[in-house]
């Protein structure tokens, strides 16, 4: 179905919105009248904290190859390995991406972004997905680092380092997230293909398994992962995400220095 239920914010404005996505075209249908998707200005649709989480896709992990049992981990993680992404990083559908002086070029990192919609604490597998309100994109950007046993603050909790959008998908418009496809494009090239089927924790395990020890409120967003392989992309590129039943998300990479009057995001 190409028609869904959607939950959009604008920029400028602060109240939440209804819409209907039509996903095929890119366009939105909102109090009647229609729109492509690149004719408003759009902010990101959530509210809370966003937690990333590490190695949830099999290739990921798999990717570590034997460093995985060394220090200090010495095996794989017994539980989701989980960093935040602050709100200084979150940015809406079309708003530039700071490329810093520091940097050449960013890794992008193609999530579902699992929005919440009730308090979650110590809720079972079963029914996880009850206490979900929808779903939506997010590009989990960072500087390409080599550590991972430290938070990487530094190369992921930059301004703008998280776009999210255009809009959140309700939750019972999406029969399986664990089984969506997950594409990225760099200047129309498509660099990067996975499916949220290759997940080590399943969207309702991942859940499950963070409230197992720390409350999630309505609002927050649980990034499933990132699959292995992340593209990287320079100045000037322009970086769509794809994720079959929830939509597309796009951005451009522009110099920090070059945001004009010095914007803050």
């Amino acid at each position: 179905m190409s028609k869904v239920k959607v939950r959009v914010k604008f920029r400028g404005i602060l109240q939440e919105r209804e819409a209907v996505a039509n996903l095929d075209e890119n366009r939105i249908e909102l109090q009647g009248r229609h729109y492509r998707v690149d004719q408003l200005m759009w902010d990101a649709p959530i509210s809370g904290a966003v937690y990333g989480t590490l190695f949830n896709y099999k290739g990921s992990l798999a990717a570590l190859g034997e460093t995985v049992y060394e220090a200090p981990y010495h095996g794989e993680p017994k539980a989701p390995v989980l960093y935040i992404k602050p709100r200084n990083t979150v940015i809406g559908y079309g708003m530039p991406i700071p490329l810093p002086a520091d940097a050449r070029e960013l890794e992008i990192g193609a999530a579902l972004g699992v929005v919440m919609g009730r308090t979650a604490t110590r809720v079972s597998e079963e029914q996880a997905l009850e206490f979900v309100a929808g779903y939506t994109i997010v590009n989990d950007v960072s500087i390409p680092h080599q550590s991972f046993y430290r938070p990487a603050i530094k190369q992921k909790a930059r301004d703008g380092f998280c776009p999210v959008g255009p809009w959140i998908v309700e939750q019972d418009e999406v029969p399986d997230p664990d089984a969506l496809g997950v594409r990225v494009w760099i200047n129309g090239e498509l660099r990067q293909e996975n499916t949220t089927a290759n997940l080590i924790r399943s969207v309702s395990r991942l859940i499950a398994d963070v409230t197992d020890f720390m409350t999630l409120y309505a609002g927050d967003t649980l990034l499933v992962g990132v699959p292995e392989g992340a593209p990287v992309a320079k100045a000037g590129d322009h970086v769509r995400i794809g994720i079959d039943g929830i939509g597309s998300l796009e951005n451009t990479i522009i110099y920090e220095d070059e945001l004009a009057g010095g914007q803050r995001l």
